[in-house]
């Protein structure tokens, strides 16, 4: 059975994701959908990218993972459709496909890209604010309809998809300069430092915001409650958190915060 999985900045107040969804089943009711998530910060692509980066490859293969994050709706950005690996991706070409495009570059990973330029698989009618109902999810249904991905539109070459800059951590002389890519629904901060990085270091201390925390742990029930730690997340990101706590709101730090990694 085909799935398709959903994310959108739309949140869950108004009726878009359920209007998507509804387009989906008409076109291909055997089709499971699931909610990846909704809670996208608004037009941020960047946070997307990162978000998608981290799920996707949890899925089937052949799954169809349909993105909307898209601040420039109704202009003149392409809608595209991309196979990398085992996945389908349907996404504005806005940066939101950054991570796999990066992976499969890396890899050696085939990426077949189109522009979704084929008025047949969109509704009839199109609107200049809601392509996620008009375009993204029609074609989406198509594609885990089994219609081969050429059919849907013209061929893009993959170095002209759009990538958004994701930070990377640099080295230093006394370890790792990172920064915080973003918050969890915890207030767990997440950084874009990762266990690959490190390879054989250990992290003696980390100061962010003026804080210095010497407490590295490898679980959360390594440390009392309320006690700031860091710590590697299911990721392999190093994390900043308070057990049972909110590290975001007890630091009052945002996205974007310098972290200076001390290791040895």
């Amino acid at each position: 059975m085909a799935v398709i999985s959903l994310l959108t900045d739309f949140g869950d107040r108004d009726a878009f994701v359920g209007i998507m969804k509804g387009v989906i089943w008409k076109i291909a009711p055997q089709v499971q959908v699931a909610d990846l998530t909704h809670w996208i910060e608004p037009q941020n692509v960047l946070h997307g990218a990162l978000i998608l980066g981290q799920a996707y490859s949890y899925f089937p293969p052949g799954s169809v993972h349909l993105a909307v994050v898209d601040p420039g709706v109704g202009t003149q950005r392409k809608a595209v459709a991309v196979r990398i690996g085992d996945f389908y991706f349907v996404a504005p070409d806005n940066g939101l496909l950054t991570v796999p495009l990066e992976r499969a570059e890396k890899s050696g990973n085939p990426i077949h890209a189109v522009e979704l330029n084929e008025p047949r698989f969109w509704l009839p009618e199109v609107s200049r604010s809601f392509h996620g109902r008009d375009i993204f999810a029609p074609c989406a249904a198509h594609l885990a309809n089994g219609v081969p991905l050429d059919e849907m539109g013209s061929r893009l070459e993959s170095n002209t998809l759009v990538r958004v800059a994701i930070p990377k951590p640099s080295r230093t002389s006394t370890g790792w300069q990172a920064q915080v890519l973003m918050a969890d629904v915890f207030g767990n901060l997440i950084s874009n430092l990762t266990t690959d990085d490190l390879g054989e270091q250990k992290i003696e201390r980390v100061v962010i915001a003026g804080t210095t925390i010497e407490r590295f742990t490898r679980t959360f029930g390594d440390a009392p409650a309320g006690s700031l730690i860091t710590m590697f997340d299911s990721s392999g990101y190093l994390s900043v958190c308070v057990v049972n706590g909110n590290a975001q709101r007890q630091l009052n730090v945002r996205v974007g915060e310098p972290l200076e990694v001390f290791t040895y």
